[in-house]
């Protein structure tokens, strides 16, 4: 079954056709270590990990790079205003290393919470400059650059192939801009590949170059970091759909314009989370944080489990009743992923095995992810057949050999899904002395066939917090809640 993925770049779905059979080389754009990551950055972040774990379902090695932008990100996309880290740095109190190393690690702590797979390198912007200076002196000898008032800025009109990655044309992009550019620049797309310090503040990082002393303009550091540890061109590149027509179509004009030779092959992009059907944005305060879901009783997997819920490339509405119900659907596997284990040590006294076409729900499974990360047809597998094993063990036909075989399929559904269902499923439990009396004390009522009294009991128990189910081995009891 061949991978397919929808590719910016040539505006439709493709056979995904690796560089080399081995590593598939990968590079998602980062987070800017400012603030908090917002559950809208998370998406993409999200998504970039699941297309790494699909690849590796299907049998390929990744290498995966991701940065860290600790400098150059100024306030507007377009070259002006402040860098985001030093006026963090300044409302704060502190260096602007203190805030970049604070929030790098706040984010860090998110993705271990959503159980994202560590990039294989997180380069840091700053601990780049000599790479990033070399790569403008390249431009600079190829006749790409020119210098105004406040740095070395790239002329796009010199590049005919400039807007590929967007399908605007020069003049269209031209035509399109709304915003003020800075004083000097040839066309509105230009952008600063060298930013110089301004003269009446002091910038906290900032580096001397043969232009003079400043900083890095955002988009040279993707290029020159993925060009470092990837090479180029390499096979993927992931990031969030507002990145489409200008951070990354930059960073193809200014690594093609110096090399040569294409970027990446693939370009993923993955679409915005929306509250209220706007955009989440920390500049408009309009955003959740990992941090406030789990304050309201939200399990980060759970989130992790909503986005798979819209495929990447639709607009995806945040609520509190999906998240709610996102929350439900993660206990249920929970649940399901526990009965299955206990069933699977116990016994069956049913002769009569019925016949699971386990291979049928796998070949459904990979078919989803096949077709372009189909993430809601993937979880529709899941739940279906979560559906039929229930039934088959409510109905005691399913064999103690079949349950293990269920729940390694399970298992194997969770390389991609990413939701530690083999931890939870075998994570033990510790009942209240009070719980294991009343479930107890049930069974008794439920051998002298005093049902109403064993019904009594089990509501009792959900008040507790507990489930109970009646199984062949045995009752089973679980939380109600996740932890």
């Amino acid at each position: 079954m061949k991978l397919k993925l929808f590719n910016t770049l040539s505006r439709k779905k493709e056979i995904f056709q690796p560089i080399k059979p081995s590593p598939v080389t990968m590079y998602s754009c980062g987070p800017t270590v400012y603030s908090y990551v917002h559950i809208g950055n998370w998406r993409s972040f999200l998504m970039a990990d699941f297309l790494r774990r699909t690849l590796e379902y299907f049998d390929y090695q990744v290498k995966n790079v991701m940065n860290i932008t600790d400098v150059g990100h100024l306030t507007s996309d377009e070259d002006t205003g402040e860098d985001k880290v030093e006026k963090t740095a300044r409302s704060e109190g502190k260096t602007a290393k203190e805030i970049t190393e604070f929030y790098l690690q706040a984010f860090l702590k998110d993705g271990r919470l959503l159980n994202v797979l560590p990039p294989n390198a997180l380069p840091r912007a700053t601990e780049h400059i000599p790479e990033m200076i070399d790569l403008v002196k390249i431009l600079e000898k190829k006749g790409y650059t020119y210098t105004i008032e406040d740095g070395v800025y790239f002329d796009t009109a010199k590049l005919p192939s400039y807007g590929k990655l967007s399908g605007q044309k020069l003049d269209e992009k031209k035509s399109g801009a709304r915003v003020k550019v800075a004083k000097g620049k040839k066309n509105p797309t230009d952008f600063a590949l060298w930013k110089f310090s301004p003269t009446d503040t002091k910038r906290q990082q900032e580096w001397d170059s043969p232009w003079g002393k400043g900083f890095p303009g955002w988009h040279i550091e993707c290029s020159a970091l993925s060009t470092k540890y990837l090479g180029q061109p390499f096979d993927i590149h992931t990031g969030g759909v507002d990145h489409v027509n200008v951070h990354h179509e930059n960073e193809i004009a200014q690594s093609e314009a110096a090399y040569d030779i294409p970027l990446a092959h693939y370009w993923i992009h993955i679409e915005f989370l929306q509250l209220q059907g706007e955009k989440m944005a920390k500049s408009a305060d309009n955003f959740y944080t990992l941090e406030g879901l789990k304050n309201k009783g939200y399990h980060p997997l759970a989130f992790r489990l909503l986005v798979f819920s819209a495929h990447y490339q639709s607009k995806q509405n945040f609520s509190w009743p999906a998240i709610e119900q996102s929350q439900h659907g993660l206990e249920k596997i929970y649940h399901f992923a526990r009965r299955l284990l206990i069933f699977s040590r116990g016994k069956n006294e049913n002769s009569e095995e019925v016949k699971v076409e386990f291979e049928l729900y796998q070949k459904n499974f990979k078919k989803a992810l096949a077709d372009n990360m189909n993430t809601p047809q993937a979880l529709a597998v899941l739940f279906d057949f979560m559906r039929d094993i229930d039934k088959l063990m409510n109905e005691q036909k399913l064999t103690p050999p079949q349950a293990e075989k269920a729940y390694q399929l399970l298992s194997e559904f969770d390389q991609v899904l990413g939701l530690q269902i083999q931890e939870k499923a075998s994570q033990k439990t510790k009942i209240p002395n009070i719980v294991q009396e009343l479930v107890e004390e049930r069974e008794s009522k439920r051998e002298e066939k005093e049902w109403e009294e064993a019904d009594r009991l089990r509501e009792r128990i959900k008040t507790l917090g507990y489930q109970v189910e009646d199984t062949i081995n045995g009752p089973y009891i679980f939380p109600l809640h996740l932890d």
